[in-house]
This record gives structure tokens, C-alpha cells and sequence, in this order.
């Protein structure tokens, strides 16, 4: 159902409804961002590299960089998952995510994630510090 826009969900429930709406089934999301959390707030940079789309665009010291594999997010982590990016993870609740045709969003924009390819796996599309 594209073209949808939903401002966020005052309940889990809710929240799974917007989901299933836009991309027609919510546990594949609710799961991933559940799963972003923990490895965010564990610091673990193999995990969190392991959900990002690759080639991965992103800001590092103000240049625009392009991060071709998950070894190299990894090294580049603390680039690229600042502590205002880390922080918007971790006080984000999954009822309080914004969802929209373009994907889910964490904090203001901070992290975007989607579902990509023909499966539609859950990865990262987008950090912005």
C-alpha cells in the first residue's frame, strides 16, 4: 500500500497494524528492531554491521564515504553509530517508531531501516548523525 504515511502508533498493537499495512506483515520488523537495540546497547559492531544494506552510504568527519562490506562498517563503526545515534536507539520504543512507504524510523531520522530485495530483508538503509 504505497503512498501510506503513518505518524507513529501509540501502542505496540497499533504499531504492528501500521506495519502490516504498509508492508504486510510486522514481525520481521519488530523483530530486527529489537535485535538493533541489543546489539547497540552491547556495543556489538559485527552484529550491528551484519543488518546494514551494503554498499552502505554514509558521513564520516563531514565526507560522504561509500562502505562496500560489513568488515568495514565494523571498523568504522564509531564513525558512523555516534553517541547521539546510539543514544536515539536506545530511547526509541517500538510503539513510538514512524513508519512510512519509505521505511522505519528511529529517533529524527537517525537510523532508517527496510525491508530490501525480493525476500524483503530487514536491513539498515540509512544513519544520520
Amino acid at each position: 500500500m504505497a503512498g501510506i504515511t503513518t505518524v507513529g502508533a501509540q501502542s505496540a498493537k497499533e504499531m504492528d497494524q501500521t506495519l502490516d499495512d504498509l508492508y504486510g506483515a510486522h514481525g520481521p520488523y519488530h523483530a530486527f528492531f529489537e535485535t538493533l537495540k541489543k546489539a547497540v546497547a552491547g556495543n556489538d559492531k559485527g552484529a550491528v554491521a551484519s543488518m546494514v544494506e551494503y554498499p552502505f552510504k554514509a558521513r564520516i568527519n563531514g565526507k560522504a564515504v561509500t562502505i562496500r562490506d560489513a568488515a568495514h562498517f565494523a571498523a568504522d563503526y564509531d564513525k558512523v553509530f555516534t553517541a547521539k545515534v546510539k543514544g536515539a536507539v536506545s530511547n526509541q520504543t517500538y510503539p513510538k517508531l514512524f513508519a512510512n512507504w519509505q521505511g522505519v524510523m528511529i529517533g529524527d531520522g537517525e537510523v532508517w531501516f527496510s525491508g530490501i530485495g525480493d525476500n524483503n530483508t530487514v536491513k539498515i538503509i540509512a544513519v544520520n548523525d
